[in-house]
């Protein structure tokens, strides 16, 4: 063999091996608490009989899942909406890419001191979260509800400055997303989302008074990979198996209570 010949054999052999140890490491992805990360671990258990090896990775905030997998510490992560996405990448530059929507779910108003939104007193103090791209989302299902109007022409971030009318005089504070549960038993209203409620335990969250149900599916939750990571194999693989598991299915029923009013699988089109 020629002296070329055998280092083209290296060179090859030298790839070859490379990429073999890229697709045997584990695929590393990123979540929340709640039925994020249930439903992931149920599709990593079967993954993992189809000779793919998943690590699942919890966070508790909503700011360090991207930043490290944008540092390519995680392959992928599971926790956000595509607005969210869109206005993270704006913010901080991150080169990041949806590769697949999953579970939406729904937003909610909660009280555990009235009964229905008219029960709502004059100056009542609402929750809502403090990220911009949630702010927005709670504005708008405080509109759908009629508590509030906001300027004609507003867009996914809006802004307290951006009501219009407030009837009630609603007095809003903002909380981290993942703290609302927290806060709820000490305000008269509160922005919920039924995932961390159910995970918390806190109280029911079947007992909404009103839930964002007319949302499109820019608001499910995406997995999301590094750009210049999106066509791994191995996600392709682990995303095969979390759209077509019964046993994922059957742990997101389950975790919502199996009321369809408080979610929906947005890889599934009626």
């Amino acid at each position: 063999m020629t002296r070329l010949g055998a280092w083209l054999v290296t060179f090859f052999g030298a790839t070859a091996l490379l990429a073999g140890n890229a697709l045997a490491a584990p695929l590393k992805i990123g979540v929340v608490p709640g039925i994020f990360a249930d439903s992931v671990e149920v599709a990593a258990q079967e993954a993992g009989k189809q000779g793919l090896d998943v690590e699942v990775v919890e966070f508790t905030d909503w700011a360090t899942p991207n930043v490290a997998l944008d540092a390519g510490d995680i392959d992928l992560n599971y926790y956000q909406n595509s607005n969210y996405l869109a206005n993270a990448i704006r913010d901080k530059g991150f080169s990041l890419t949806s590769v697949q929507p999953g579970i939406l779910s729904y937003l909610g108003l909660y009280s555990l001191r009235h009964k229905s939104l008219d029960d709502l007193p004059q100056g009542a103090k609402v929750a809502i979260a403090s990220d911009p791209v949630n702010i927005g989302r709670a504005l708008r299902l405080l509109q759908h509800a009629g508590l509030v109007t906001l300027r004609p022409g507003t867009g996914l971030l809006a802004e307290l400055k951006d009501i219009q009318d407030n009837p009630k005089q609603l007095q809003f504070v903002e909380v981290e997303g993942p703290q609302l549960v927290r806060v709820t038993p000490d305000v008269d209203l509160a922005q919920g989302f039924p995932y961390f409620i159910i995970a918390s335990g806190a109280f029911d969250a079947t007992q909404g008074l009103s839930y964002t149900r007319y949302e499109d599916d820019s608001w499910a939750i995406h997995f999301v990979a590094r750009t210049d990571r999106a066509d791994d194999p191995r996600i392709r693989q682990f995303l095969d198996i979390y759209q077509n598991s019964d046993a994922v299915r059957d742990t997101i029923h389950a975790f919502y209570l199996n009321d369809p009013r408080l979610y929906r699988l947005a890889w599934i089109k009626d």
